[in-house]
């Protein structure tokens, strides 16, 4: 999904658009509080078998750089967690420095425009604050996980709470993260999410790099820029062979 398709909503600067929703504090202390939802984090979820690696082969102790640029609203996110980065952080988790970066476009008075409006950018906000709170990927991806099977309803109250419980996220944290500072600390980590996707070039949700490069894109519910394959046997060999190198 093309980050350049017209804009439906705009999020702007905290304090007007927290006067614009005034539950919006609210929402975020009850919209955060049951983070797994049946889901249960890094299952196996292909039948694909996972290739196993010769422990006797020399590998360095570098994390290689994974990275998905999603948007919290987006099928393809969803889709491209589902089917590819969530199998394979369950395998290799502790030898990736993992990151989960956000698209939208800052705007001139310090607020961010999202492709999916306010809502989507609320959901990043959410989402964002996770990750700072709760780095064990476990976690914050089976939170990430759960609100993205029900995406369309990102930021609802009910989604986000039982997407909270279940994970062990304390809501209170969570919400104090989205609302700190009148808001401006959650859209101030929205911003810098945003100009690091900017940076990369990226503008398809949901894109994979590894090791800061274009790996696969997944668009319009399909796979596309994947060289080496898109199957999660294939970014396993991809990530194995970078820790071979010295």
């Amino acid at each position: 999904m093309d980050e350049k398709r017209p804009i439906q909503q705009t999020m702007s600067s905290p304090r007007s658009f927290r006067r614009s929703r005034p539950v919006v504090s609210i929402a975020f202390v009850i919209a955060i509080v049951y983070t797994f939802w049946l889901w249960q984090p890094f299952r196996p979820m292909l039948n694909e078998p996972i290739v196993e690696v010769a422990n006797d082969v020399q590998t360095t102790d570098r994390l290689v750089p994974l990275e998905a640029h999603i948007m919290s609203k987006c099928p393809d996110a969803k889709e491209a967690l589902e089917l590819l980065v969530l199998p394979v952080m369950e395998r290799v988790h502790d030898k990736v420095n993992f990151t989960l970066s956000y698209i939208g476009r800052p705007t001139a008075n310090d607020g961010v425009d999202c492709m999916h409006g306010p809502s989507e950018c609320m959901g990043n906000i959410l989402e964002l604050c996770a990750r700072e709170l709760y780095p064990n990927p476990k976690i914050n991806l089976g939170f990430i996980m759960c609100l993205s099977r029900d995406y369309e309803d990102i930021p609802e109250r009910s989604l986000v709470e039982d997407c909270a419980l279940e994970s062990a996220i304390d809501f209170q944290q969570l919400n104090d993260c989205a609302v700190k500072e009148d808001g401006a600390w959650g859209v101030s980590l929205l911003r810098d999410s945003i100009k690091r996707t900017s940076d990369a070039g990226v503008t398809k949700s949901a894109t994979i790099r590894l090791d800061n490069k274009i790996y696969c894109i997944r668009d319009g519910g399909e796979w596309s820029d994947c060289p080496n394959g898109a199957g999660v046997n294939d970014l396993l060999i991809a990530i194995e062979k970078l820790r071979r190198q010295s």
